[in-house]
């Protein structure tokens, strides 16, 4: 059982799953509202440097900077591609506290899903989204829905234009001594803690 696998399986069974709405769209993020540093980072689910930051250093930032209150993340999408775009769907057909273990497991599984030679990436998403127990028709609207996935361009558009967002992953911090501080780019822990601590 690959880790994608036992990540999904080991998650709670949801007893129904929402219609993705431009509700759906809102904010997903993880750790204390309290904290008193924000980062928000942009990511694509089909990059590269997102998944390698994902699996080699959001662990440690979990649990040495998000756990202990030291810090929120919030998750914006930033579809590189049409595939991007419907795994961002998907995700966020998702409970919102589903959100952020399924975002991990499509990151830890890239080279399977996404990359391995003749796949259908739109067929291995739906394989993850049904170990995650979302119903087919559930993943069909998701990826159909036409509003939500132009509301995701045009925040994506707003990111670029406001913030100079344009690549991934890209960190945007805020705290008492950091405002929209911009750092592009995938981050060992050693540098993303600099952060926090330069921003508090």
């Amino acid at each position: 059982m690959n880790l994608s696998r036992r990540l999904l399986l080991a998650l709670p069974a949801i007893a129904a799953f929402p219609r993705l709405s431009i509700a759906a769209l809102s904010e997903r993020s993880i750790g204390n509202a309290d904290a008193p540093v924000t980062i928000t980072e942009f990511y694509s689910l089909t990059c590269p440097h997102c998944a390698r930051f994902s699996r080699d250093t959001m662990p440690q930032v979990m649990a040495e900077l998000i756990k202990p209150g030291k810090l929120r993340m919030v998750f914006r999408d930033f579809p590189l591609d049409q595939v991007a775009l419907k795994a961002a769907l998907v995700a966020r057909a998702l409970p919102p506290q589903r959100y952020e273990p399924f975002i991990a497991a499509l990151l830890a599984s890239q080279d399977r899903w996404l990359y391995a030679r003749g796949v259908d990436s739109v067929a291995e998403l739906a394989k993850m989204a049904a170990l995650a127990g979302m119903p087919r028709a559930t993943f069909d609207g998701a990826i159909a829905d036409k509003a939500a996935g132009e509301a995701i361009i045009a925040d994506q558009a707003d990111a670029e234009k406001t913030l100079g967002v344009d690549s991934t992953p890209t960190f945007i911090i805020n705290g008492p001594k950091a405002h929209d501080r911009k750092e592009s780019g995938e981050r060992s822990f050693t540098e993303f803690a600099q952060f926090v601590t330069d921003a508090m």
